[in-house]
């Protein structure tokens, strides 16, 4: 057995300069594990209770001070002298300790650093990489999803959609596709220099210049591609995080960067249109987290031709995720940890969606950290994708450093998931 001996949690900062958790878990034979939690700007009405603490007066009313409190009392009192490798019990019992349905009264973020430290703790007692750990034996370097333009709640600029991805998955290693998506960043950053647009860069690392419309942000990203001596439609994809539940009102799409507002239907005009003229293989919560009839239809409509993220639709939600299966809603969905705030609970999520043949998508959160655990995650769990932000902050950058590491770090070589989860869509 290895005996949890000392549990203990802390304030930290976050990306964005907001408090978050941070929790170190201590072994009898000295083993150690450390995580850190991220937080959300676009966060999915259904998403796990992230604990903030009522004082106005300290950061804005968004400290942590009261879930750390929980870590430092009732958590470390019901694990202290438990077996570390126990994920399952010791997950299963954060969950009880709560006692609600969305982990409101302790915090998931109080319970997912305690969690995530569990599996790092766990992971260097038994001297095995946490990727290892966290999957077994067969392993997979997760293609990269690149958010290298940022709009919506990420950036202070007129465009609608959230994200505008390169997906560099035409390569046949990891770190082919990585050099090639940081050669295509800073071609961009030139493009944008010559034609005076803003170079600075929002929450996730990508850059936020005021493009009138989405379609010039698309074309921009082509000509990126093009200067960087790559072949867009070949080696590089594109791929959108629309977050389309921020600018759902009335049943309507308010795309006020463009001045429409579209049905259900007449968005999904809009993305076949996109479709046929530039090389998009994945779009995210192209409908509301509540358009459920929309997503039946949206899935009936481009499910063959690319790939359909649910993110606040499912946010790493088993039941949520099961009943859109059930419904027909979407073909891939977007993990965050976060979300249901303990590691088991993802890992159930995760199998689930490969059972039903759903892609999976790592993903980290707008306010990050230097954790680097969802590389693990996206190794070990063979998940085939990570969203992790741009090719800038060191936060982004930390993500992407690890994948380098894991992948020069054996003496086999991992297979780089490259094209394979879009190769339905193409």
């Amino acid at each position: 057995m290895s005996i949890i001996s000392e549990i203990k949690g802390l304030e930290i900062l976050d990306s964005r300069g907001i408090p978050t958790v941070e929790v170190d878990i201590s072994l009898d034979d000295y083993s150690f594990g450390r995580a850190a939690v991220p937080s959300g700007s676009s966060t999915g009405t259904f998403e796990a209770h992230e604990l903030r603490d009522k004082s106005k007066k300290r950061f804005f009313g968004k400290g942590v001070s009261e879930a750390v409190n929980f870590i430092n009392t009732e958590i470390k009192e019901s694990l202290i002298g438990l077996d570390v490798k126990d994920q399952k019990l010791i997950d299963e019992i954060l969950v009880e300790l709560d006692g609600t349905k969305n982990k409101s009264r302790i915090g998931a973020n109080a319970i997912l650093g305690v969690s995530l430290a569990i599996a790092k703790a766990a992971s260097n007692h038994l001297r095995i990489p946490l990727y290892s750990y966290l999957g077994g034996i067969e392993h997979l370097l997760p293609t990269p999803m690149m958010n290298v333009i940022n709009g919506g709640c990420h950036c202070n600029n007129d465009l609608d959609f959230q994200e505008f991805m390169i997906i560099p998955a035409g390569f046949s290693s990891f770190s082919e596709s990585l050099r090639a998506g940081s050669e295509i960043f800073h071609h961009l950053k030139i493009l944008l220099n010559k034609k005076k647009f803003s170079t600075s860069v929002g929450d996730e690392g990508g850059f936020g210049p005021n493009f009138k419309s989405n379609r010039e942000c698309l074309d921009f990203l082509l000509q990126a591609i093009d200067a960087s001596d790559y072949s867009a439609g070949k080696e590089i994809f594109l791929g959108l995080d629309v977050a389309s539940t921020e600018f759902f009102k009335n049943k309507k799409y308010h795309l006020q960067g463009e001045k429409l507002i579209l049905s259900s239907k007449e968005l999904m005009n809009y993305y076949e249109n996109l479709l046929k003229n530039y090389p998009i293989i994945s779009i995210e919560d192209g409908l509301s987290e509540d358009d459920w009839d929309g997503w039946r239809e949206l899935t009936n409509r481009l499910s063959k031709k690319c790939q359909l993220v649910g993110d606040d639709l499912f946010v790493t939600n088993i039941k949520r995720l099961n009943k859109g299966i059930a419904k027909g809603c979407g073909n891939s969905i977007l993990i965050k940890l976060n979300q249901i705030g303990t590691l088991s609970e993802t890992m159930n999520t995760i199998n689930e969606a490969k059972k039903n043949n759903f892609n999976t998508v790592i993903s980290h959160r707008s306010g990050e950290t230097e954790d680097t655990f969802i590389s693990d995650l996206s190794v070990g769990t063979l998940a085939g994708q990570i969203k992790t932000g741009s090719l800038s902050r060191s936060e982004r950058v930390a993500k992407y450093n690890q994948l380098l590491r894991i992948e020069s770090s054996t003496n086999h070589k991992i297979e780089f998931a490259g094209l394979n989860p879009f190769r339905k869509f193409l």
